[in-house]
C-alpha cells in the first residue's frame, strides 16, 4: 500500500529510528513509575488516545507505527495533533516495541498530562455515589473497578492507602477511558472519611460475610462504598467506624469474589435502586 504523501512528507511528523532515542527512554521511564504525584501519564492504545482527546486531556507526545500512518483516518488524526502543537512521531514496529509497555503493541502510544482532582471534588456530584478503594494494589483490578463505577453512574473515586496509581498505564487500560471522565483523587483513608462525613455521605463497607445483604440495603441516599483487598479484607476497627456494612449474597462453597466483580455488583445495585426514584 503506498504511503500517504501528506503524512510522509510532513515536517510536523518526525521519525524515530533508534530504540536508544531519548524520546523512547522517556516513554519507558514513565511506564516504569509505580506511583507518583507527577501529572504525566502513559496512554497506550488507539481507543484510550481517542477517549483522552474527547475528555480534554492535554496530549504532549504521541507515536504511531508506520503501518498505522498509512491509513487515512490515523493520518488525519496525526496531522490534527501535530497542527495543535503535539509532538508526533513515526516509529518502526521495532521502535514501537520499545515505546509501548505491552507485549503486543497496538501501534500508538502517547504521553498526556492530567489535572489532579482535589479530594472534595470526588464528593461533589449529587446524589453522591463514590468508590473509595483501599489497598487495591493490582492496577488492572483498580482500572476495572473505575470502569464499572463509571458505567453505573459513580460521581467520584478515591484511591486510598497502598492502592495502585489510577493513572498508571495498566490501570488506564483497565478503566478503558473512565479514568478520564471521573474526578479521581488520592488520599489517606482518615481524610477521605472526614470529607465524606462533612459532605453527609454515608460510608458503606463491603465485607464478605455478616453484613447487611446487598439487595436489602437502601442505596438511594448519598453513599461512598469502601472496598478493600480480597486477601486481608478490612480491619475490624475500621468496620466499626462505618455507617453500614454490606455483603453480596453468595452460594456456598464460594466465599469471595474478585474485587472488581464485587465493586461492579455494588454500583449496579445502587444504580438499579436510584433509577426507580
Amino acid at each position: 500500500m503506498p504511503r500517504l504523501a501528506h503524512v510522509s512528507q510532513s515536517d510536523r511528523i518526525r521519525p524515530i529510528a533508534s530504540r536508544q532515542n531519548p524520546i523512547v527512554q522517556e516513554f519507558r521511564e514513565l511506564a516504569r513509575k509505580r506511583k507518583s504525584d507527577e501529572t504525566r501519564m502513559l496512554i497506550d492504545g488507539w481507543h484510550l488516545l481517542l477517549e483522552a482527546r474527547q475528555a480534554g486531556v492535554a496530549i504532549e507526545r504521541v507515536a504511531f507505527t508506520r503501518d498505522l500512518l498509512e491509513t487515512a483516518h490515523t493520518a488525519l488524526v496525526a496531522n490534527e495533533l501535530a497542527e495543535s502543537g503535539v509532538e508526533v512521531f513515526e516509529a518502526s514496529s521495532t521502535v514501537m516495541e520499545a515505546l509501548s509497555p505491552v507485549r503486543t503493541p497496538t501501534g500508538v502510544v502517547a504521553i498526556g498530562r492530567r489535572d489532579v482532582a482535589a479530594l472534595d471534588m470526588a464528593f461533589k456530584g449529587v446524589p453522591q455515589l463514590v468508590l473509595a478503594a483501599l489497598d487495591i494494589q493490582d492496577p488492572g483490578n483498580l482500572g476495572a473497578m473505575i470502569r464499572a463505577a463509571d458505567a453505573a453512574g459513580a460521581t467520584g473515586v478515591v484511591a486510598c492507602g497502598a492502592s495502585a496509581d489510577p493513572f498508571g498505564w495498566k490501570a488506564l487500560r483497565g478503566s478503558m477511558g473512565s479514568a478520564f471522565r471521573l474526578p479521581i483523587a488520592r488520599a489517606d483513608l482518615e481524610t477521605t472519611m472526614r470529607v465524606a462525613r462533612a459532605a453527609r455521605v454515608r460510608l458503606v463497607a463491603a465485607v464478605p460475610r455478616f453484613g447487611q445483604p446487598l439487595f436489602e440495603t437502601d442505596l438511594r441516599t448519598p453513599t461512598a462504598f469502601l472496598v478493600g483487598t480480597e486477601g486481608a479484607g478490612l480491619p475490624l476497627g475500621l468496620l466499626q467506624q462505618m455507617d453500614e456494612t454490606v455483603t453480596i449474597p453468595m452460594r456456598p462453597p464460594v466465599e469471595s469474589l474478585n474485587v472488581a466483580v464485587a465493586a461492579a455488583l455494588l454500583f449496579y445495585e445502587a444504580m438499579r435502586q436510584r433509577s426507580r426514584i
